[in-house]
């Protein structure tokens, strides 16, 4: 299904999910699906290029970020909380990062009980050839955006990240 398609859907079904749960805020949850879709087709967008790169976007991202990182080396669940997924399943993306030689996982020297990622030669050689093959679907993606669009939405985005935070220490203090 294309995004047009999965557009006309949710148009097609919010008035009935609007009568069959009278008690859902309609315009927030109608926010919500629009954001799942949006990352749904995200997905199906940058899928290839990745499969083309060799690696899912998970992988390269943790791979960007610790080639970005000033020591070349992150935390699992620092990892994790950037790339945005679960620590099981950076475990199995750091893994196979491992595996190829892109990334070694080595003890803490401060704490033992930690493991640190570093990136290695081959990871920094990945990304390099990567990132050409990543940069011209990453400038079209946006292409619709005026310059005034882009920053709005950026500045939206980071909106709506910090008002979820307000919400989990709202629930946290709460509890």
């Amino acid at each position: 299904m294309r995004g047009t398609e999965r557009l006309a859907v949710v148009e097609a079904t919010t008035p009935r999910m609007e009568r069959a749960i009278p008690d859902l805020p309609t315009d927030t949850a109608l926010m919500v699906r629009l954001i799942r879709i949006t990352l749904y087709g995200m997905g199906q967008y940058f899928e290839p290029v990745f499969r083309d790169i060799g690696m899912n976007e998970s992988s390269f991202h943790a791979l960007c970020l610790l080639v970005s990182n000033d020591r070349g080396s992150a935390y699992p669940a620092d990892l994790a909380e950037l790339v945005g997924v679960t620590r099981a399943n950076m475990t199995r993306i750091l893994d196979g990062m491992v595996g190829r030689g892109l990334a070694t996982r080595e003890t803490d020297a401060l704490d033992g009980r930690r493991a640190v990622i570093r990136v290695t030669a081959a990871g920094r050689k990945a990304v390099r050839e990567g990132v050409p093959k990543l940069a011209i679907p990453l400038k079209a993606a946006f292409a619709e955006f005026t310059e005034e669009e882009f920053r709005q939405f950026d500045y939206l985005l980071r909106k709506l990240i910090l008002s979820f935070d307000k919400g989990v220490i709202a629930r946290l203090t709460a509890a």
